[in-house]
Protein backbone atom coordinates (compact mmCIF):
# COMPACT_ATOMS: atom_id res chain seq x y z
CA UNK A 1 0.00 0.00 0.00
CA UNK A 2 1.19 3.67 -0.85
CA UNK A 3 2.07 5.91 1.91
CA UNK A 4 -0.28 8.81 2.09
CA UNK A 5 2.62 10.94 0.67
CA UNK A 6 2.42 9.28 -2.22
CA UNK A 7 -1.65 8.54 -2.39
CA UNK A 8 -3.02 9.58 -5.26
CA UNK A 9 -6.11 11.78 -4.68
CA UNK A 10 -7.44 11.41 -8.45
CA UNK A 11 -7.14 8.47 -10.90
CA UNK A 12 -7.78 9.35 -14.67
CA UNK A 13 -7.78 7.25 -17.23
CA UNK A 14 -6.96 8.17 -21.24
CA UNK A 15 -7.15 7.42 -24.57
CA UNK A 16 -5.51 8.54 -28.29
CA UNK A 17 -4.87 7.42 -31.59
CA UNK A 18 -1.07 6.53 -32.91
CA UNK A 19 -0.90 10.48 -34.50
CA UNK A 20 -2.00 11.86 -31.49
CA UNK A 21 0.36 10.39 -29.47
CA UNK A 22 3.19 13.31 -28.98
CA UNK A 23 0.26 15.54 -29.23
CA UNK A 24 -1.28 13.68 -26.35
CA UNK A 25 2.05 13.13 -23.94
CA UNK A 26 2.80 16.81 -24.64
CA UNK A 27 -0.80 18.17 -22.92
CA UNK A 28 -1.05 15.67 -20.32
CA UNK A 29 3.03 16.63 -19.16
CA UNK A 30 1.86 20.49 -18.92
CA UNK A 31 -1.27 19.73 -17.48
CA UNK A 32 -0.01 17.64 -14.44
CA UNK A 33 3.84 18.72 -14.49
CA UNK A 34 5.60 15.35 -15.59
CA UNK A 35 5.41 12.52 -17.75
CA UNK A 36 2.37 10.12 -17.56
CA UNK A 37 2.41 6.54 -18.26
CA UNK A 38 0.09 5.02 -20.91
CA UNK A 39 -3.51 5.31 -20.19
CA UNK A 40 -4.22 5.57 -16.59
CA UNK A 41 -2.46 7.49 -13.58
CA UNK A 42 -3.01 8.67 -10.51
CA UNK A 43 -2.50 12.64 -9.17
CA UNK A 44 -2.56 14.73 -6.75
CA UNK A 45 -3.68 17.13 -9.45
CA UNK A 46 -7.28 17.96 -9.94
CA UNK A 47 -7.99 18.58 -13.42
CA UNK A 48 -11.62 19.10 -15.01
CA UNK A 49 -12.09 15.96 -16.59
CA UNK A 50 -13.89 17.16 -19.46
CA UNK A 51 -10.85 19.70 -20.75
CA UNK A 52 -8.94 17.10 -22.30
CA UNK A 53 -9.92 15.76 -25.63
CA UNK A 54 -7.91 12.71 -24.89
CA UNK A 55 -8.67 11.99 -20.63
CA UNK A 56 -12.00 9.76 -20.26
CA UNK A 57 -12.56 9.29 -17.03
CA UNK A 58 -11.66 10.82 -13.49
CA UNK A 59 -11.77 8.89 -10.12
CA UNK A 60 -11.93 11.44 -6.98
CA UNK A 61 -10.78 8.79 -4.46
CA UNK A 62 -12.62 7.83 -1.50
CA UNK A 63 -10.90 4.96 -0.18
CA UNK A 64 -8.23 2.72 -0.88
CA UNK A 65 -7.10 -0.71 -0.47
CA UNK A 66 -4.74 -3.68 -0.79
CA UNK A 67 -8.11 -5.78 -1.66
CA UNK A 68 -11.43 -6.00 -2.82
CA UNK A 69 -12.66 -6.56 0.56
CA UNK A 70 -10.65 -3.64 1.95
CA UNK A 71 -12.97 -1.63 -0.57
CA UNK A 72 -16.45 -3.81 -0.33
CA UNK A 73 -15.80 -2.43 3.94
CA UNK A 74 -14.90 1.08 3.32
CA UNK A 75 -17.56 1.35 0.90
CA UNK A 76 -20.20 0.77 3.93
CA UNK A 77 -19.78 4.36 5.02
CA UNK A 78 -20.74 6.13 1.79
CA UNK A 79 -23.58 8.29 2.59
CA UNK A 80 -25.90 9.24 -0.61
CA UNK A 81 -28.28 11.43 0.85
CA UNK A 82 -31.04 10.23 -0.32
CA UNK A 83 -29.80 10.53 -4.17
CA UNK A 84 -29.90 7.60 -6.33
CA UNK A 85 -26.27 6.30 -7.62
CA UNK A 86 -24.48 3.96 -9.70
CA UNK A 87 -21.45 2.16 -9.25
CA UNK A 88 -19.29 1.60 -12.48
CA UNK A 89 -16.06 -0.99 -12.68
CA UNK A 90 -13.35 1.05 -14.45
CA UNK A 91 -12.30 -1.39 -17.24
CA UNK A 92 -9.33 0.66 -18.14
CA UNK A 93 -6.26 -0.36 -15.84
CA UNK A 94 -2.59 -1.52 -15.19
CA UNK A 95 -3.41 -5.47 -14.80
CA UNK A 96 -1.53 -8.08 -16.55
CA UNK A 97 -3.56 -9.85 -19.06
CA UNK A 98 -3.63 -12.75 -16.74
CA UNK A 99 -4.84 -11.48 -13.81
CA UNK A 100 -7.37 -9.68 -16.01
CA UNK A 101 -10.87 -9.03 -14.93
CA UNK A 102 -13.40 -10.39 -16.94
CA UNK A 103 -17.18 -8.40 -17.90
CA UNK A 104 -19.10 -10.57 -15.54
CA UNK A 105 -16.76 -10.70 -12.70
CA UNK A 106 -16.79 -6.47 -12.94
CA UNK A 107 -20.27 -6.15 -12.93
CA UNK A 108 -20.71 -8.89 -9.72
CA UNK A 109 -17.96 -6.21 -7.95
CA UNK A 110 -20.34 -3.46 -9.22
CA UNK A 111 -23.42 -5.65 -7.44
CA UNK A 112 -21.07 -6.44 -4.17
CA UNK A 113 -20.18 -2.54 -3.83
CA UNK A 114 -23.83 -1.39 -4.64
CA UNK A 115 -25.59 -3.75 -2.24
CA UNK A 116 -23.21 -2.48 0.86
CA UNK A 117 -24.07 1.25 0.23
CA UNK A 118 -27.70 2.46 1.51
CA UNK A 119 -29.31 3.82 -0.80
CA UNK A 120 -31.69 3.33 -3.85
CA UNK A 121 -29.46 2.12 -7.07
CA UNK A 122 -30.55 3.60 -10.56
CA UNK A 123 -27.97 2.09 -13.57
CA UNK A 124 -29.85 4.65 -15.99
CA UNK A 125 -30.46 7.90 -14.55
CA UNK A 126 -27.98 8.12 -10.92
CA UNK A 127 -27.62 11.56 -9.07
CA UNK A 128 -24.66 10.44 -8.40
CA UNK A 129 -21.81 8.07 -10.25
CA UNK A 130 -19.12 5.53 -8.13
CA UNK A 131 -16.41 4.04 -9.65
CA UNK A 132 -14.12 1.29 -8.35
CA UNK A 133 -10.27 1.26 -10.26
CA UNK A 134 -7.46 -0.88 -9.86
CA UNK A 135 -3.83 1.07 -10.65
CA UNK A 136 -0.59 -0.46 -9.48
CA UNK A 137 -1.78 -3.05 -7.15
CA UNK A 138 -3.86 -0.97 -5.41
CA UNK A 139 -8.33 -0.65 -5.03
CA UNK A 140 -9.81 2.88 -5.54
CA UNK A 141 -12.86 3.85 -4.83
CA UNK A 142 -14.71 7.36 -5.23
CA UNK A 143 -16.98 9.59 -6.81
CA UNK A 144 -16.69 9.50 -11.02
CA UNK A 145 -16.94 11.98 -13.47
CA UNK A 146 -16.93 11.34 -17.58
CA UNK A 147 -15.26 13.71 -19.76
CA UNK A 148 -18.53 15.51 -21.68
CA UNK A 149 -16.58 15.81 -24.62
CA UNK A 150 -18.44 19.54 -25.08
CA UNK A 151 -15.92 20.08 -27.93
CA UNK A 152 -18.09 18.19 -30.63
CA UNK A 153 -20.28 20.27 -30.32
CA UNK A 154 -17.54 23.50 -31.10
CA UNK A 155 -16.73 21.28 -34.23
CA UNK A 156 -19.85 22.72 -36.04
CA UNK A 157 -18.94 26.27 -36.31
CA UNK A 158 -20.60 28.96 -39.28
CA UNK A 159 -17.56 30.01 -40.70
CA UNK A 160 -14.88 27.67 -41.49
CA UNK A 161 -11.37 27.76 -43.20
CA UNK A 162 -9.69 24.62 -44.59
CA UNK A 163 -6.06 25.12 -42.63
CA UNK A 164 -7.60 26.73 -39.04
CA UNK A 165 -6.46 23.65 -36.50
CA UNK A 166 -8.55 20.97 -35.61
CA UNK A 167 -10.46 21.10 -32.76
CA UNK A 168 -8.87 18.81 -30.58
CA UNK A 169 -5.20 20.27 -31.89
CA UNK A 170 -6.59 23.98 -31.14
CA UNK A 171 -8.04 22.33 -27.50
CA UNK A 172 -4.81 20.61 -26.31
CA UNK A 173 -2.80 23.94 -27.75
CA UNK A 174 -5.02 25.83 -24.92
CA UNK A 175 -4.08 23.96 -22.09
CA UNK A 176 -0.56 23.44 -23.13
CA UNK A 177 -0.84 27.59 -22.75
CA UNK A 178 -3.14 27.93 -20.20
CA UNK A 179 -2.61 24.59 -17.63
CA UNK A 180 -3.93 26.51 -14.52
CA UNK A 181 -6.07 29.24 -15.57
CA UNK A 182 -6.96 31.37 -12.76
CA UNK A 183 -5.73 35.14 -13.51
CA UNK A 184 -3.98 34.32 -16.50
CA UNK A 185 -4.64 37.07 -19.52
CA UNK A 186 -4.28 35.14 -22.77
CA UNK A 187 -3.81 36.69 -26.69
CA UNK A 188 -4.05 34.99 -30.10
CA UNK A 189 -2.70 37.64 -32.24
CA UNK A 190 -2.84 35.80 -35.47
CA UNK A 191 -6.43 34.00 -34.36
CA UNK A 192 -7.72 33.33 -37.72
CA UNK A 193 -11.47 32.04 -37.42
CA UNK A 194 -11.36 31.97 -33.61
CA UNK A 195 -10.67 28.00 -33.36
CA UNK A 196 -8.47 28.48 -30.75
CA UNK A 197 -10.10 31.25 -29.00
CA UNK A 198 -13.53 28.80 -29.07
CA UNK A 199 -11.64 26.34 -27.30
CA UNK A 200 -10.17 29.03 -24.18
CA UNK A 201 -13.96 30.55 -24.33
CA UNK A 202 -15.26 26.92 -23.48
CA UNK A 203 -12.91 26.27 -20.86
CA UNK A 204 -13.73 29.78 -19.03
CA UNK A 205 -10.10 30.80 -19.96
CA UNK A 206 -9.80 35.26 -20.53
CA UNK A 207 -8.52 35.23 -23.83
CA UNK A 208 -8.68 37.58 -26.78
CA UNK A 209 -7.58 37.84 -30.34
CA UNK A 210 -6.96 40.01 -33.48
CA UNK A 211 -5.81 39.17 -37.13
CA UNK A 212 -4.67 41.60 -39.84
CA UNK A 213 -7.83 40.18 -42.13
CA UNK A 214 -10.71 41.86 -41.73
CA UNK A 215 -13.19 38.93 -43.33
CA UNK A 216 -11.22 36.81 -40.79
CA UNK A 217 -11.97 38.90 -38.29
CA UNK A 218 -15.69 39.29 -38.85
CA UNK A 219 -15.60 35.37 -39.25
CA UNK A 220 -13.82 34.84 -35.84
CA UNK A 221 -16.04 37.15 -34.06
CA UNK A 222 -19.44 35.44 -35.60
CA UNK A 223 -17.89 31.87 -34.84
CA UNK A 224 -17.32 32.94 -31.25
CA UNK A 225 -20.99 34.58 -30.64
CA UNK A 226 -22.62 31.52 -32.28
CA UNK A 227 -21.80 29.80 -28.87
CA UNK A 228 -22.57 32.36 -26.75
CA UNK A 229 -19.53 33.49 -25.73
CA UNK A 230 -18.05 37.03 -25.79
CA UNK A 231 -14.33 38.10 -26.32
CA UNK A 232 -12.79 41.05 -27.88
CA UNK A 233 -11.76 40.58 -31.73
CA UNK A 234 -9.53 43.51 -32.98
CA UNK A 235 -8.45 44.30 -36.17
CA UNK A 236 -4.70 45.04 -37.05
CA UNK A 237 -1.19 43.90 -36.89
CA UNK A 238 0.77 42.27 -33.75
CA UNK A 239 2.89 44.96 -33.89
CA UNK A 240 0.77 47.70 -32.91
CA UNK A 241 -0.45 45.58 -29.76
CA UNK A 242 0.71 47.39 -26.79
CA UNK A 243 -0.93 45.45 -23.78
CA UNK A 244 1.16 42.31 -22.31
CA UNK A 245 -0.77 39.56 -21.94
CA UNK A 246 0.63 36.03 -19.60
CA UNK A 247 0.26 33.78 -22.41
CA UNK A 248 0.37 34.08 -26.60
CA UNK A 249 -1.16 31.57 -28.25
CA UNK A 250 0.12 31.41 -32.46
CA UNK A 251 -0.59 29.52 -35.18
CA UNK A 252 1.64 30.98 -37.46
CA UNK A 253 0.89 31.76 -40.98
CA UNK A 254 2.23 29.41 -43.41
CA UNK A 255 4.30 30.31 -46.82
CA UNK A 256 1.92 27.17 -48.19
CA UNK A 257 -1.23 28.86 -47.89
CA UNK A 258 -0.24 32.60 -47.77
CA UNK A 259 1.82 34.88 -48.91
CA UNK A 260 4.65 35.32 -46.36
CA UNK A 261 8.13 35.86 -45.98
CA UNK A 262 10.75 34.39 -42.96
CA UNK A 263 11.66 37.89 -42.42
CA UNK A 264 7.27 38.51 -41.39
CA UNK A 265 7.35 35.05 -39.70
CA UNK A 266 10.53 35.77 -37.50
CA UNK A 267 8.70 39.46 -36.63
CA UNK A 268 5.65 37.59 -35.57
CA UNK A 269 7.39 35.44 -33.36
CA UNK A 270 10.08 39.03 -32.17
CA UNK A 271 6.58 40.54 -31.30
CA UNK A 272 5.15 37.76 -29.45
CA UNK A 273 8.20 37.74 -27.09
CA UNK A 274 7.56 41.28 -26.47
CA UNK A 275 4.08 41.07 -25.61
CA UNK A 276 4.04 37.86 -23.49
CA UNK A 277 5.94 35.68 -21.82
CA UNK A 278 4.78 32.26 -22.48
CA UNK A 279 3.92 31.20 -26.24
CA UNK A 280 2.91 28.04 -27.57
CA UNK A 281 3.83 28.41 -31.27
CA UNK A 282 1.75 26.04 -33.47
CA UNK A 283 3.84 25.75 -37.51
CA UNK A 284 4.51 23.37 -40.49
CA UNK A 285 7.74 22.72 -39.64
CA UNK A 286 10.33 23.43 -36.81
CA UNK A 287 11.10 26.87 -36.63
CA UNK A 288 13.68 26.44 -33.59
CA UNK A 289 16.29 28.96 -34.98
CA UNK A 290 13.47 31.37 -35.68
CA UNK A 291 12.18 30.94 -32.29
CA UNK A 292 15.48 31.40 -30.66
CA UNK A 293 16.39 34.74 -32.56
CA UNK A 294 13.32 36.11 -30.71
CA UNK A 295 14.30 35.53 -27.61
CA UNK A 296 11.88 32.42 -27.02
CA UNK A 297 13.44 29.11 -25.03
CA UNK A 298 11.14 25.62 -26.31
CA UNK A 299 10.88 24.32 -23.35
CA UNK A 300 8.87 20.91 -24.54
CA UNK A 301 7.61 20.01 -27.90
CA UNK A 302 5.30 17.61 -29.82
CA UNK A 303 3.63 17.09 -33.32
CA UNK A 304 0.32 16.69 -34.28
CA UNK A 305 -0.41 14.32 -36.96
CA UNK A 306 -3.08 14.33 -39.50
CA UNK A 307 -2.34 11.84 -42.72
CA UNK A 308 0.74 13.04 -44.18
CA UNK A 309 0.19 16.67 -42.59
CA UNK A 310 2.12 17.51 -39.79
CA UNK A 311 1.71 20.93 -37.25
CA UNK A 312 4.29 21.51 -34.47
CA UNK A 313 3.60 22.59 -31.57
CA UNK A 314 6.18 24.30 -29.29
CA UNK A 315 6.38 25.35 -25.69
CA UNK A 316 8.49 28.47 -25.25
CA UNK A 317 9.10 30.85 -22.39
Amino acid sequence: MQNNQEQPLYIYTYACTGDEESLCGMELRCLFGREIPAAIFGSRVQVDVSRSPFIKERIDVMYSGNSLEDIYKQTEQVEVEGQTFKVIFVKTNDLSPEEKIEYDERRAIEREIGMRIEGEADVNHPERVYGIVTLGGCWYFGEYHKNKATWFRQMKKPRSYSIALSTRVARAAVNMAVPHPAGVRAIDPCCGIGTVMVEALSMGIDIVGRDINPQIVAGARTNIAHFGWSSMVTLGDIADIQEHYDVAIVDMPYNLYSRITPGEQLAILVHTRRIADRAVIVAIEAVDEMIAEAGFTIIDRCVAKKGAFSRHLMLCE
